[in-house]
């Protein structure tokens, strides 16, 4: 898979060590030299914010070898790390789905998530107006999910494309109900169009740490 970015993520932070932080989010585990050369600054600037990041429980580190040498130290947010990044109205939105699951059982459930994702259609399909390609359906859709606290991007792969969530502002609620993920791969394939191939490869809930799609036009 290629490693360069077709699209940005939507927040770009300015204080060093969130920039740090966000580089780990979007990038996954690295070394201190991948994150200097990603952040355009010097090992040693990194190196410093990661003593305190380090100290603060967000990031750790683990010995990788590569052979002969010395072993490299890959640094990787911690779960206080990730927990930096927020998931939107998480506990409220927890006690309410207990709190519907209670009352109207898993039948409610299932409504309350139904009528989500008619709304997110609709919302989305207004989003894609104009755009001809699936290539500009996806930077729509990049945009949309930007909007909402996703992080999303877009990579090209060979013939299709690898569309990406770093970040799931409704973890929380996902794993309360696993209908939300299964209903927004369901609106991904609604809103790309009946010629498109979605298949989700990576998933936050199953200990992946993204939420990642191939995408692909059908044969």
């Amino acid at each position: 898979m290629s490693d360069s970015l077709s699209h940005p993520v939507a927040w770009t932070p300015h204080l060093p060590a969130d920039r740090v932080l966000m580089t780990l989010k979007t990038r996954g585990p690295q070394s201190i030299a991948v994150i200097a050369r990603a952040m355009d600054v010097t090992a040693e600037a990194v190196r410093q914010q990661m003593t305190r990041l380090h100290a603060d429980g967000l990031v750790d580190s683990e010995s990788h070898s590569a052979g002969r040498g010395r072993p490299t130290q890959i640094w990787f947010l911690t779960e206080a790390g990730h927990g930096r990044f927020p998931d939107t109205h998480a506990e409220m939105t927890v006690q309410m789905i207990g709190a519907v699951r209670q009352v109207f059982g898993d039948e409610g459930i299932e409504k309350l998530i139904q009528v989500r994702e008619n709304a997110m259609l609709n919302s989305y399909h207004q989003a894609m107006l104009g755009a001809k390609s699936l290539k500009g359906r996806l930077e729509r859709l990049v945009d949309v999910r930007c909007a909402e606290g996703y992080m999303a991007e877009l990579r090209q792969d060979g013939a299709g494309f690898v569309f990406i969530e770093n970040h799931c502002p409704i973890c929380s609620a996902a794993k309360a109900c696993m209908g939300f993920c299964r209903s927004e791969l369901e609106l991904f394939r609604a809103v790309l169009g009946e010629g498109v191939q979605v298949d989700r490869e990576e998933h936050i809930l199953a200990g992946a740490r993204r939420c990642a799609y191939r995408v692909s036009a059908r044969a």
